[in-house]
């Protein structure tokens, strides 16, 4: 796979998906730049990644204009955003789900990938160069029993698709990733504490398995990479066939 060599900014790179997204990015060949609220001065990142020395929260407006400004200030233009920083939903009924909670959904998974894309892309515009990665999930395109979470992620699909027609004229692609349930360290604590049942999910995706968060990983960087330079505006699934497969339920499950 041919890749650009070029200055990445993943947000929420120090664990999960966007962990996994920056070490691959680092052996394609190109530059990524960690930012995230977990930041301490202790924090360590692999080999090949740099880290933002500061905690960045993606649903600050103005940590956001300020950091993008500080870290392009610093490393040189971005060529690349991965917005990978969110929360999972709480998987409460409408009537017990806290507003604090639901809002706080909102405020990381959308209006974070919001003023992420807009810090970086209006810079990408002026420049006429760029792409961006949302990190959605299948419950965007699929009913799940998490009020908040879903309805944010079906709306990041949205807005991927519309920044893509805003910015393509300036040649500044804009697509996103919707994993399947993804073998992180959220999920295997909700595997722990009885949440989720690993068995239950591997039964109703198509290969059988959990997706690993390299694989996640690697579809970003294809879509981040010259290889993919026609590709705009698209939601590509990497859920081990959740969504291809989720439709057997009613019929008694995959044969």
């Amino acid at each position: 796979m041919a890749t650009s060599g070029g200055l990445v900014l993943v947000t929420g790179g120090l664990s999960g998906i966007g962990g996994a997204t920056a070490a691959v990015l680092a052996e394609m060949g190109f530059i990524p730049i960690v930012a995230d609220i977990a930041t301490r001065p202790e924090t360590a990142v692999g080999a090949g990644i740099l880290l933002w020395p500061r905690p960045l929260d993606v649903s600050d407006e103005a940590a956001v204009e300020e950091g993008v400004a500080a870290i392009e200030s610093a490393h040189g233009p971005l060529t690349g955003l991965v917005n990978a920083a969110g929360i999972l939903g709480k998987m409460h009924k409408p009537d017990r789900l806290k507003m604090v909670d639901w809002d706080r959904e909102m405020a990381v998974d959308l209006r974070g990938t919001y003023l992420m894309c807009r810090a970086v892309g209006t810079r990408m515009v002026a420049r006429n160069v760029g792409a961006i990665v949302n990190v959605a999930s299948v419950v965007g395109s699929a009913a799940a029993p998490v009020h908040g979470y879903g309805p944010a992620k079906a709306a990041v699909l949205n807005l991927t698709r519309t920044l893509a027609a805003e910015w393509g004229p300036a040649g500044v692609r804009v697509n996103s990733v919707s994993p399947g349930f993804t073998r992180t360290p959220a999920l295997e604590t909700a595997f722990k504490v009885g949440a989720l049942s690993e068995e239950r999910l591997e039964s109703v995706a198509a290969l059988k398995r959990l997706v690993e968060p390299r694989e996640v990983g690697k579809a970003v960087a294809w879509l981040l990479g010259p290889d993919s330079s026609a590709v705009t505006g698209i939601d590509m699934p990497v859920d081990a066939g959740f969504l291809a497969a989720v439709g057997w339920l009613p019929y008694g499950g995959l044969r």
